[in-house]
């Protein structure tokens, strides 16, 4: 029951080239960069990441974006990442955009067994009918574009049918964490983090703060250890890195 691993390269030891990775975080929220950081340094590669947005101000997953590790991106956010935008554009990235509570529902969905859902958002758009791009050719053609989706009606109103998502591996961090994979987030780091892990056949999760079973109230729990494998604890200095987006003071 103790999964605790010695090292963030430990824990990602045996994640191949290729994987797909459910990785937790919005914008620089609940952001698993021990993880990331740890994979970015073993070299893997052509990584299929289904991530609400793919890292900001070259920390989270931009690290692996611009190395070039990244091949393929699910997410919703684009946002100001200019190179993110750019291999997009370029057509050296594959990028599946949907709508954020799709993606969440997605995600939960996967995690919790269930193999797709009808939802009303995307109807009548691109998101239901396809032509969204997924790659570009680099010379503003489109190369691979979605495909179209089953549309259905209950009771008058028209929903499309999404997959759930199952992904191979998944990245996660917790304010707090014991030795079984329980864990608990911080504020708005309970965002895509618990779906996420969810979602992951293997999940990784690094915590701020490890305890022992039995320090967390049961109540408190935001993701029973079930859905977590592995469990890394990181030091007072990596807990503090903590990066600020847009920093704002009143006058």
């Amino acid at each position: 029951m103790d999964k605790v691993v010695a090292t963030a390269a430990e824990a990602v030891a045996d994640i191949p080239d290729g994987a797909s990775l459910a990785v937790g975080g919005f914008g620089l929220s609940g952001v698993p960069d021990v993880l990331i950081q740890a994979l970015y340094e073993r070299g893997t590669g052509g990584l299929s990441v289904v991530s609400n947005n793919c890292g900001a101000m070259e920390s989270g997953l931009a690290v692996l974006l611009a190395a070039g590790r990244i091949a393929r991106v699910t997410g919703s956010y684009i946002g100001a990442n200019k190179e993110f935008a750019r291999q997009y554009l370029g057509g050296e990235l594959e990028v599946e955009m949907i709508p954020q509570g799709t993606l969440a529902e997605r995600l939960r969905a996967g995690g919790a067994g269930i193999p797709a859902f009808y939802t009303p958002a995307g109807v009548g758009t691109q998101v239901a009918d396809g032509g969204l791009p997924w790659r570009y050719d680099g010379a503003g053609g489109v190369a691979l574009a979605s495909p179209p989706k089953e549309v259905r009606e209950f009771d008058g109103t028209e929903y499309v049918l999404e997959r759930g998502i199952r992904t191979d591996f998944a990245l996660v961090r917790a304010a707090k964490g014991d030795r079984h994979g329980n864990l608990v987030f911080a504020k708005s780091s309970r965002n895509f983090n618990p779906l996420a892990a969810m979602a992951g056949r293997v999940t990784l999760a690094e915590v701020e703060e490890l305890v022992e079973p039995g320090e967390i109230d049961p109540d408190a729990v935001h993701l029973p250890g079930i859905f977590v494998q592995r469990v890394v604890a990181l030091t007072p200095e990596q807990a503090a890195d903590k990066k600020i987006e847009r920093r704002t003071v009143s006058s």
